[in-house]
């Protein structure tokens, strides 16, 4: 793997945002929970089908801050309009636990 050039990683739009609602995606083949979070007045409120059923139920996640990767094309999930990707570290054993401020930070604030 090749390193990644200062210009390419500044490519990459990194925001915190806020979960306001969080439930299963029921219609997912991979066992996944549907976002919207928001990302401030700059950026508003997008939508994220995110696989950390392992570690997380939907309630739990309403008011916490992710990180999430906001440039990216958005993704058709079946039914589901993808519109960021939330960063998570994957574990050995294939579950997520989610990349998130330990702090809390202005909505829409990018990664430094």
């Amino acid at each position: 793997m090749s390193d990644l050039s200062w210009k390419e990683f500044e490519r990459i739009d990194l925001r915190v945002g806020t979960v306001l609602t969080a439930e299963y995606f029921k219609e997912a083949i991979k066992p996944a929970i549907k976002l919207t979070i928001d990302f401030g007045n700059e950026l508003g409120v997008k939508k994220s089908s995110a696989q950390i059923t392992d570690h997380y139920e939907p309630q739990e996640l309403i008011g916490r801050q992710v990180s999430a990767v906001v440039n990216f094309p958005k993704k058709q999930i079946g039914p589901f309009m993808s519109e960021c990707l939330v960063t998570g570290f994957m574990q050995d054993d294939g579950s997520v636990i989610l990349c998130a401020p330990d702090k809390k930070a202005e909505n829409g604030t990018r990664l430094a």
